[in-house]
């Protein structure tokens, strides 16, 4: 696989049901190993002693999972057939991979084209069934391409919420790439102050209208900032009530991905269990803390939680330094930051009160401020270069002159639900 499909996959996988039929001893061992990879721990996977009959008429009787995998040591014309007939007995919206036993591009290509997902020959290595699985799982869901960013802040005030959206403007505006923003605290969201809307919904009612997939009440849900950028107008939720549960909130993710390319999703005053969850599967983490010892403290315990959650890596995280200079005698050295917490800050802004707390307070875009412009793009904006398809020398801003805006036999098998 690429390196894109690799960092595409490299999230907690959403929820999904897999089945393989192998006779095979190496690919049966194989697919269990997969049950302890971190990305596995919402998908089930069950291994069968059988082959394609086996799952035929295991399906005449049996809803069809997400996935179905099927080894084989024949791929002639009676095969084919046969993979026609599990076809008809899958539920709509099952995807199907086959394990064969040579090496044949003509064959690879016959198969793709009937509408199977992959195609592969054994014996079949764990992390290359693992890829493979993950990526026909997210094709399914329809996240492929897409990018979950996920901003934290280790204490409240270290101007979390400032630096998601002028990020999410950042990427829409300069860039060009279609961008939604949204905000996991409920009433407590001040998204409607910095990005200028009067909040005319809730997370209740939106992840209501994410469990019933209507597609039409999400898009009245959503702030139209620009023609690139959209923010759910939530807000509207009591501030001392409880909002929604992490596994609501991954369903509106679910819709929202499958339209969007990237989802930033401000995490700042949200409920533990929402943070829990959105920072396991968020293909980037941006943790923002100031530098001083407090900030720094708690910073530092939530990079090895977020590590914890995220199958023992850090990959994929990355820490802002915000407001350095705001208080210089009391601050840490960031030589000593890096020392003490094993982690190197991807970035480190200036405080500026003039501007950052005057455009949030005025509703204004940091990219509309000449230095902040500046800021943005040239500090900011590298933070997310691996997760984004575009190259960044092409939004590099200077501080003098800002500039903006840069049919197949197995169709009832892979059509999505």
């Amino acid at each position: 696989m690429s390196e894109a499909d690799n960092q595409a996959t490299s999230i907690l996988l959403p929820s999904a049901g897999v089945a393989v039929y192998s006779r095979d001893k190496g690919t049966a061992e194989a697919a269990q190993a997969i049950k302890k990879d971190w990305r596995f721990a919402r998908v089930g996977i069950d291994v069968y002693d059988g082959d394609i009959e086996t799952a035929i008429s295991t399906y005449q009787e049996y809803s069809s999972p997400d996935l179905v995998i099927v080894q084989t040591d024949t791929v002639d014309s009676s095969f084919t057939d046969r993979l026609g007939a599990l076809a008809g007995n899958c539920s709509e919206g099952t995807s199907a991979i086959v394990i064969g036993p040579k090496n044949d591009v003509y064959l690879y290509r016959q198969m793709i084209e009937m509408g199977v997902s992959d195609y592969l020959v054994r014996p079949v290595a764990t992390d290359i069934l693992a890829e493979v699985i993950a990526k026909a799982i997210i094709k399914k869901v329809g996240v492929a391409g897409s990018s979950l960013v996920a901003f934290v802040g280790a204490k409240g005030g270290v101007g979390t919420t400032v630096i998601a959206q002028s990020l999410a403007w950042a990427v829409s505006k300069t860039l060009g790439q279609k961008t939604v923003l949204l905000d996991g605290s409920g009433g407590w969201s001040t998204l409607s102050v910095g990005m200028g809307f009067e909040p005319t919904t809730t997370l209740s009612e939106a992840v209501k209208a994410a469990e019933r997939r209507d597609e039409d009440s999400i898009a009245r849900m959503l702030f139209k900032a620009s023609d690139q950028l959209s923010v759910l107008a939530s807000g509207g939720d009591g501030m001392l009530y409880e909002t929604v549960t992490s596994a609501q909130y991954e369903k509106l993710l679910d819709m929202l991905m499958v339209k969007y390319p990237n989802v930033f999703v401000d995490l700042s005053a949200s409920a533990p269990g929402l943070k829990n969850a959105v920072l396991a599967r968020a293909n980037e983490v941006v943790l923002v803390a100031t530098p001083t010892l407090p900030s720094l403290r708690l910073a530092r315990s939530l990079l090895n939680e977020i590590k914890e959650i995220r199958g023992g890596k850090n990959e994929g995280v990355d820490m802002i330094l915000n407001m350095k200079g705001m208080a210089p005698a009391n601050e840490v050295a960031k030589a000593d930051i890096e020392s003490a917490m094993e982690f190197k800050p991807a970035a480190v802004v200036p405080f500026d009160p003039k501007m950052f707390v005057g455009c949030e307070s005025e509703g204004r875009k940091l990219i509309d401020d000449k230095a902040g412009n500046a800021l943005v793009h040239n500090v900011l904006l590298p933070v997310l270069k691996r997760v984004l398809s575009a190259d960044l020398s092409a939004a590099h801003v200077s501080e003098e002159q800002p500039k903006g805006g840069i049919g197949s036999l197995l169709t009832k098998i892979t059509r999505k639900s």
